[in-house]
This record gives structure tokens, sequence and C-alpha cells, in this order.
């Protein structure tokens, strides 16, 4: 009977990915690869400095500038071609790489990714496993398909005595559990 592990995605079949492993006995973390070639550009690059400098010069921002920011000022999503089963009582934490930071310049906006049990399969799109990656260097990170770019911990978690979750059904990913304000329509995260 299976308990947990990674299998490549439908429209990654033919595309002659490796699935995550740990590269020592002692290593908690199985490392991810990219499943195609990305460019990061650095954020440097966007209007964020035009941004930042109206919000440091106490400008008023208009509705423009807002919408161009929340456009512009978002991770940029790298595919892996990857899901993964797990038991019910457990969770994956997607963390960055040490080397990433010090070498790359690149990092996960999100802190750590956290792929439920869940998100296995789900209608949207298989459960597919994408690391969120912000370039804050200078250079255009280039990522070839293949180089490792994150690392999954499983990781088997709590619940609380009161435990009553709602009874809902996840469609996707990034805020697909979310609860839909009721003003706007829009998932809450």
């Amino acid at each position: 009977m299976r308990k947990r592990g990674f299998e490549i995605v439908s429209k990654y079949q033919d595309s002659n990915l490796h699935l995550p492993q740990r590269q020592t006995p002692a290593s908690a973390g199985y490392d991810f690869e990219a499943a195609e070639d990305v460019v990061i550009p650095s954020i440097w690059r966007f209007n964020f400095v035009r941004i930042f400098r109206l919000i440091r010069n106490f400008h008023e921002l208009n509705e423009h500038d807002y919408r161009v920011a929340e456009q512009i000022l978002k991770p940029f999503l790298v595919p892996t071609g990857i899901k993964c089963y797990m038991p019910e009582d457990e969770v994956l934490i997607l963390a960055n790489r040490s080397s990433n930071t010090y070498k790359r310049n690149v990092t996960l906006p999100n802190g750590i990714g956290v792929i439920d049990s869940d998100y296995y399969n789900n209608q949207n799109n298989e459960g597919e496993i994408y690391f969120q990656l912000i370039n804050y260097g200078v250079r255009p990170l280039k990522i070839k398909k293949g180089e490792r770019i994150g690392q999954g911990i499983f990781i088997p978690y709590l619940r609380a005595d009161n435990d009553n979750p709602v009874p809902q059904k996840r469609t996707g990913g990034f805020g697909s559990s979310g609860v839909k304000d009721e003003l706007n329509g829009k998932d809450k995260d």
C-alpha cells in the first residue's frame, strides 16, 4: 500500500523529469527540480523602484499606480511537473535551498509553501507543485530544466480537540481553500 511519494503530472509524462530525491541518507528534504527553463527577472528591473520612490516621498498613489504595482510585484511560479500523495494527517513543506539565497539571490516570498494532502489530483491542475520565487539580485536568474530549485519535507501534523474543518472540496492551489468573501465573491486567504 502506498503511503507517501511523488508522481509526474500528465502534461510532463514525456519530459524526462526526475522525481524529487534526498541527496544524502541524513537529508530531510527531497530536492525538486525545475520542469522547464525559466528566467526570473530582477525585481529592480520593474516599476518597483518608481512605486517605492512615490511611497518614500509621501506622494499620493492613484488607482493606476496600485494596479501596476500589483501586477508587477508578484513572485514567479516555477513548475516542477511533480505532484505528491501522503496520508491525510501529513503535509509537504516546501522550503528554499540554502544556496538559493546565498549564491543566487532568490527567495521564497511566502517563507515556506504548504502542500496539503487534498491538493493531490485536484481538478484544477492535477496537484502540480510550483515554487514561488523572487529574484532580488540585479541580474536576471536563468534556471535550466533539471536544476534544483527547492526542497520538500513531509511532516505529520496534529489537530485540535475541537477540530471542525469547513466541509468543502479543494479545486486548485494558491488560496483554493480560502473562504469566500461575502462582499465581492473572491477567495480570502
